[in-house]
């Protein structure tokens, strides 16, 4: 069944309070969606971010951020006062979200709520605890001895705790105990509004696309949690190190800095980790878009140490053997692949097998020199179309930097005649083409340039920060998008 989405990060919705929430303004980005004739709304991962802001890289693959909890309904329940929210430094830009300020102010007011809750006699939260020890009590405990710590990684902290001596881990507990509480609470909290937020898209017919990131952060409370799932030494410290080699893009390559699985362990336990990670994402979303879907081919091999990522090398990944574990352990799941980058014809073969659509990229498709697989006219059915992605510029600020014969060949390929509307020439292309899904960034429908880019990959700094603003999206949009997800059969 045809059918089409629009991206946009829970942190660009605009709100009150200095970043996108679960507020009000997010159940009517759902009724826009509703209006607009929408079948998904993708998001981005949803956890906790520590260096560099990045939802890819979290302090935990299980956890929510706090920062996306709505205020304002603390405010309802008398947890908090107005006068306290409108005090505190959100960041003065109704554009971009300032982090430092979010930081410095989000836990304490957070705090402020927790210590009138009472929300240790809550039968609620006593069974949200429960429910979600497996993975809570890790992510808690870790935050109050990070916190402990001045914020440092782990690897840094005493050596009975960075190595989870049982001594250690009850002092701790014991000292820290209404820390760790309070870390407890962001995290109901977080789920109780994220799934009346889902609740009421799901009612109205629109699935949300979540993102899985295959790996998780180094400092993060998974590794701390469980150190024998990853390749690190006696110390704990990583042999080696995710990234990807020097392309075109990148003389040096990319060197993400994630610790790399242990795949034999992996094989050895069923998965066991990767199933209870892949069940709970169906808990939170109800697609799944699996990031660098490549690595679970072959993936890239840096020597822990090395400030750049020319001198890894490829080693091999799980393979199909992961994928059948999951089918037979979750059940038959919609997933996106994300399948982009240089592709091997063992990657093309992986993702054939799985059945898995992949993702083609209108802004790749336009290099005069050669015949693209992005190109509309050589998708399948069975892959998920976008003009851009959260890694790309906008349409319109790609568009403007392109050289004079791509931008030639785009013009003639799309058969645009004037600047007048020439995001929607792209959008229309995407939506016409075989696609079974296409998802367009929100940034795209409204014409904006590089300013509302979300991410430049390989920088730090300016990235994650761009938001709408109230009344940037109205009916007449709503009803252009509509009419034309119609024209093309994705309503």
């Amino acid at each position: 069944m045809r059918k089409g989405g629009i991206l946009l990060p829970v942190s660009s919705i605009p709100s009150k309070y200095g970043i996108g929430t679960f507020s009000k303004q997010a159940y009517e980005f759902v009724d826009f969606l509703e209006s607009a004739g929408q079948s998904f709304w993708q998001i981005l991962p949803l956890g906790p971010t520590g260096y560099g802001d990045s939802p890819y890289q979290s302090f935990s693959t299980f956890a929510g951020n706090p920062y996306y909890i709505d205020l304002e309904a603390l405010i309802e329940k008398g947890w908090l006062t107005e006068e306290e929210c409108g005090a505190c430094d959100f960041g003065s830009s109704s554009n971009y979200v300032d982090y430092e300020k979010i930081y410095l102010s989000r836990f304490r007011i957070l705090k402020i709520a927790y210590e009138r809750s009472g929300i240790q006699e809550n039968e609620d939260f006593l069974k949200f605890k429960e429910d979600n020890a497996v993975w809570l009590d890790d992510y808690a405990l870790y935050m109050a001895v990070k916190n402990s710590f001045d914020g440092a990684s782990w690897i840094e902290w005493d050596e009975g705790i960075r190595l989870r001596r049982q001594d250690a881990m009850e002092h701790y507990k014991e000292k820290y105990a209404d820390e760790i509480g309070f870390y407890q609470f962001q995290q109901y909290l977080f789920a109780v509004q994220w799934f009346a937020l889902k609740a009421y898209a799901n009612k109205k017919k629109i699935s949300i696309i979540g993102d899985i990131p295959i790996y998780v952060a180094f400092d993060s409370a998974d590794t701390w949690a469980a150190p024998e799932l990853f390749q690190l030494d006696e110390t704990c410290t990583p042999i080696g190190v995710a990234g990807c080699p020097p392309d075109s893009f990148s003389a040096t390559g990319q060197l993400w800095g994630n610790p790399l699985y242990k795949w034999e362990y992996h094989k050895k336990t069923g998965y066991e980790w990767w199933m209870r990670r892949i069940s709970y994402c169906y808990r939170l979303y109800d697609v799944v878009r699996i990031d660098h879907f490549r690595g679970f081919d072959e993936y890239y091999f840096i020597p822990y140490g090395d400030d750049t990522a020319e001198f890894g090398h490829w080693e091999k990944g799980p393979g199909y053997d992961i994928f059948k574990a999951m089918k037979e352990k979750i059940g038959k799941k919609p997933v996106i692949a994300e399948d982009l980058g240089f592709l091997t014809p063992t990657v093309i073969k992986l993702v054939k097998k799985t059945g898995y659509p992949g993702m083609k990229i209108l802004q790749f498709a336009f290099d005069s020199r050669e015949e693209s697989d992005y190109l509309p006219h050589n998708y399948t059915n069975n892959s998920v179309v976008y003009t851009g992605t959260h890694d790309n510029d906008t349409t319109m600020g790609w568009y403007r930097s392109f050289n004079r014969k791509d931008k030639a060949f785009a013009k003639s390929y799309l058969g645009i005649k004037t600047k007048k509307d020439i995001h929607w020439e792209f959008i229309r292309a995407a939506l016409a083409s075989v696609a079974d899904t296409a998802i367009i960034p929100i940034q795209d429908y409204l014409g904006l340039g590089s300013e509302a880019r979300i991410n430049t990959p390989s920088t730090l700094g300016n990235n994650w920060k761009w938001r709408l603003e109230e009344g940037q999206l109205d009916g007449n949009l709503a009803e252009r998008i509509r009419k034309m997800t119609k024209l093309y059969g994705r309503l």
